[in-house]
Parts: structure tokens; C-alpha cells; sequence
């Protein structure tokens, strides 16, 4: 185990911050102690490692285990956000001024790592997050490794694992085809695409968008995560555009509505949809709910 102890220069959520990179509440890749510590478990360029954030104060108390344990460290102050740079920010509604006033420790965090966030981006694909969680916690579960450290998490699987599942294995973990695909063509190339969070901005989302089955809405998704990209929105989404144009306009928007009411913002366009999220704001539901399908039935 090694220890470190590190002291933020500003405000800092930690859960806001660490909240992007948890795929759910069942999310096998992370776990909490009674005592408030929160653990991920993830792959670094130097083996498995598992990372634990307690809040002590005004600082931040990290333990670390495995092979990729003074890797996380060294990352420590990036994951929670320290290279993200807000000053030149300005809010053009008052719903994101208030946000923002209410949320000084909200941040964009960097994992520096593009294949951890890739594969359950891919996941969430066109899909429900019900849908894609589920696949998600399956995949770890029956192809990643266990985890170091003192709690039972799993790691994601890497890329020679998931080249590795049949078929039959990947419907069975309710993965349809195209996402399938997606997946497998990504980690033929996930040494190449970790590039991408050097390259950062749209150079990074770029190269991700190389692997066939890899988007728009999937480039920003790991570009939001592994470098914590303030200006990649997520267009294509179900969702965000209906929640942005209600928070901003007052109706829902489609994606070319979105993109006008969110110019201003650039290049920090990402940052005011992190804002509109966090504060809860959502346009009303007057429809049924999208039903989640399982590919395992199918």
C-alpha cells in the first residue's frame, strides 16, 4: 500500500467530481467504507491498481494498492481536478450563474486513462444506462481480474479479455452486435487511442472517433472522463438536449437547438451542461418511460 495526502488550492466536491466515473450504484469497479473512503479499482500503464479518497478537512488522504499504485498517486491531484481551469468561464443564464455560485467544488476531473472509460461508454451506446450497467457489471465480473486492495472490486476487462468473449458470451452479457463491434475494434487499437488523452480537446476526440462505432456522443463521453474535456457535449444523447433547452429556454431542444443556445459557451460548453446537471434541473416527463430491452432474451 502506498499513502499520500494532498491539499486542493480550491473548493472541492469530491463526489461531484468522482460521480462521472461510477457506472452505477452496482458498479463492481468501485465501493465505500462506512467511513466515508471511496475506492476505484481501474488499469493504469503500469498494471492493476486500486485508489481510495477520504476527506480529511481541507485535504484529501489517498491509499493506493497494486502495481499501478504510485501511478494513481502521481494522478491524484488530476483526478480531482487540478488542471481544470475555469477562470475564463462566464455564465450567460442566471440558472448557470447560480450553479455555479452554489457549486464552487464542482470540477473536471482527468483519469489520464482513455480504455477504462471507453468500454462502458460504448456500453451505453443507444441504450438505457439500466441496459448498460447491467452489461457492464457483467463484463467485469466474468472477464475483469480481481482488484487489489482490501475490498472485493473487480477491474475492468482489458483488451485481450474482451477480445477473448464468444458470441454466446457477449449475449449473454446483453451486448448487441453493434456495440460489440464497437468494442472489439477498440481494443484491437487501445494502445494507439490512449493517445488521445495527450492529444486532448477536439485533436483526442479526433483519433477516438477513428475506431468505427466510436461518435460523437462516444468521443465526448471519454473526453469529458479521461481528460476532463470542458468543451465536448455530448450530442446525440436522449436526454441532455431536452434538459439543456428546458434549463436555458424553457423547451426541450434537439441537437441543432442545443448547439445555438450553447455557442456562447464555447469552449467551455461542457462545463455549462455540467452545471445544468448538477443542479438537477430536468425537462418534465409526459411520455412513458423508454423500456429497457435484454439482449440476453432476445
Amino acid at each position: 500500500m502506498s499513502v499520500r495526502v494532498w491539499r486542493p488550492g480550491y473548493a472541492l466536491d469530491l463526489a461531484s467530481v468522482l460521480q462521472p466515473l461510477r457506472r452505477g450504484s452496482g458498479d463492481p469497479t468501485f465501493g465505500q467504507t462506512p467511513g466515508g473512503a471511496v475506492f476505484r479499482a481501474t488499469t493504469t500503464p503500469c498494471g492493476p491498481g486500486t485508489l481510495a479518497l477520504r476527506r480529511v478537512g481541507d485535504e484529501v488522504h489517498a491509499e493506493a494498492w497494486g502495481a499501478g499504485a504510485d501511478w494513481l498517486l502521481d494522478g491524484l491531484p488530476a483526478l480531482l481536478g487540478d488542471l481544470d481551469d475555469d477562470a475564463d468561464f462566464q455564465a450567460h443564464h442566471d440558472i448557470v450563474a447560480e450553479a455555479r455560485r452554489r457549486m464552487p467544488g464542482l470540477r473536471l476531473g482527468s483519469t489520464r486513462r482513455v480504455w477504462d472509460v471507453l468500454v462502458p461508454s460504448i456500453l451505453e451506446q443507444k441504450v438505457t444506462g439500466t441496459e448498460a450497467w447491467r452489461s457492464w457489471r457483467e463484463l467485469c465480473r466474468r472477464y475483469g481480474e480481481v482488484a487489489p486492495g482490501p475490498l472485493p472490486l473487480r477491474l475492468p476487462p482489458t483488451p485481450k479479455a474482451l477480445m477473448s468473449i464468444t458470441d454466446w458470451e457477449w449475449h449473454r452479457a446483453g451486448v448487441d452486435g453493434a456495440r460489440r463491434r464497437a468494442l472489439v475494434a477498440a481494443a484491437q487499437v487501445a494502445g494507439r487511442l490512449e493517445k488521445a488523452a495527450e492529444l486532448k480537446g477536439a485533436e483526442g476526440r479526433a483519433l477516438l472517433r477513428k475506431v468505427p462505432g466510436i461518435g460523437v456522443w462516444t468521443a465526448a463521453e471519454v473526453a469529458q472522463r479521461a481528460w476532463g474535456d470542458p468543451d465536448a457535449v455530448s450530442f446525440g444523447d436522449y436526454h441532455i438536449p431536452g434538459n439543456v433547452g428546458y434549463a436555458l429556454v424553457g423547451k426541450p431542444l434537439d441537437d441543432a437547438g442545443m448547439y445555438e443556445v450553447l455557442a456562447p459557451y464555447a469552449p467551455q460548453r461542457q462545463r455549462a451542461v455540467r452545471y445544468i446537471e448538477a443542479a438537477g434541473i430536468r425537462k418534465p416527463r409526459r411520455g412513458p418511460r423508454f423500456s429497457p430491452r435484454d439482449y440476453r432474451a432476445m
